[in-house]
């Protein structure tokens, strides 16, 4: 059993059936209470500070934690700086797999690149098949978690956030991941309906920033759609693994996130739409399609390293709620 360190959501079905330990880099970055000095380490190993904050973090959990037995890296789909990274473990002896999702949603290359991953990780398709019918059990639960936070109003945005973004490696422990939500569904049967007058939805990647929703539901506000930490759980379910990973909406063309978003803007009767970018990221440049695209109000708020909100952006958000009511 190896732990396979990931940069972002891959076919976690392959892993598991492996019999591999799944573990999100981002996840491990973020959560670490010394999330800012992980970024300095990679930073003092040569990475340039106007770099992503997110990649540096990455760096350094495999680096400096030592557990990461192998690094799974979406080279296509995701982020550019993750070749660098890559290379830049290979320099310290990480062994690397890549992994790239074909950018026009081709069923036959999708295949061919998780074909590679089934012979790179020594299992076959009859097992990852069983474990992606063990999945669906686990994702149809988060699924209900979401419905509760836009349907019955009794989910708050970081809780919905937190399980959705889990989504990506379940926490490297299917069987525990699943008794959480359980509990928590369990609570929920007794929790008060929240009563915020303004319906967010937020786009882009997951923040860098620890206190967004809290401070968002402190004036009076809720994140009701997190559209790529949804995407991690998988909302369309179909038989097909291929399918799924092809309707996986985030490492694709930004046109087919906007119709997802379309969607659920109408369904979840948002009134504003919080769209994160991280600085240094390409996707930043995304921004300007959002804004011509979706009809509804847009605040874009940028981050840079782990922590915090700063003064100016907590008023920028509060501007944004005064401007929607």
């Amino acid at each position: 059993m190896a732990n396979i360190g990931i940069t972002t959501t891959v076919p976690v079905e392959i892993i598991l059936a492996a019999g591999n330990v799944p573990v999100d880099l981002n996840n491990v970055f973020i959560t670490d209470k010394e999330a800012n000095r992980l970024v300095e380490g990679a930073e003092d190993a040569g990475y340039p500070r106007n770099i992503c904050g997110w990649i540096k973090g990455l760096y350094s959990v495999v680096v400096e934690r030592g557990n990461i037995d192998t690094v799974l890296a979406v080279t296509q789909g995701d982020c550019s700086n993750t070749h660098a990274l890559m290379e830049t473990l290979q320099l310290v002896g990480v062994e690397t797999i890549p992994f790239a999702y074909p950018f026009d949603r081709d069923y036959d290359l999708l295949k061919l690149q998780m074909d590679k991953l089934i012979t790179a990780l020594k299992t076959d398709w009859e097992q990852v098949m069983a474990v992606k019918k063990r999945l669906d059990g686990v994702r149809s639960k988060i699924a209900e978690m979401d419905r509760l936070t836009w349907q019955g109003n009794i989910v708050s945005g970081w809780d919905n956030h937190l399980f959705q973004v889990s989504c990506s490696d379940f926490n490297g422990n299917v069987n525990k991941f699943e008794q959480d939500i359980d509990q928590f569904l369990l609570k929920t049967k007794y929790a008060n309906e929240f009563t915020e007058d303004i319906r967010l939805g937020y786009i882009g990647v997951p923040p860098i920033f620890n206190d967004l929703y809290g401070h968002f539901e402190k004036m009076g506000a809720r994140v009701v759609f997190n559209e790529v930490q949804r995407q991690f759980a998988m909302p369309y379910q179909v038989e097909d693994l291929v399918e799924q990973y092809r309707l996986y909406t985030y490492p694709y063309g930004v046109f087919q996130r906007i119709e997802d978003i379309k969607r659920e803007i109408e369904k979840r009767n948002l009134d504003g739409i919080v769209h994160y970018v991280q600085s240094f990221c390409f996707r930043q440049i995304e921004d300007m399609i959002f804004r011509e695209k979706l009809d509804i109000p847009i605040l874009t708020i940028e981050g840079d390293k782990p922590g915090k909100l700063d003064a100016r952006t907590k008023l920028r958000m509060d501007s944004f709620l005064e401007m929607l009511r």
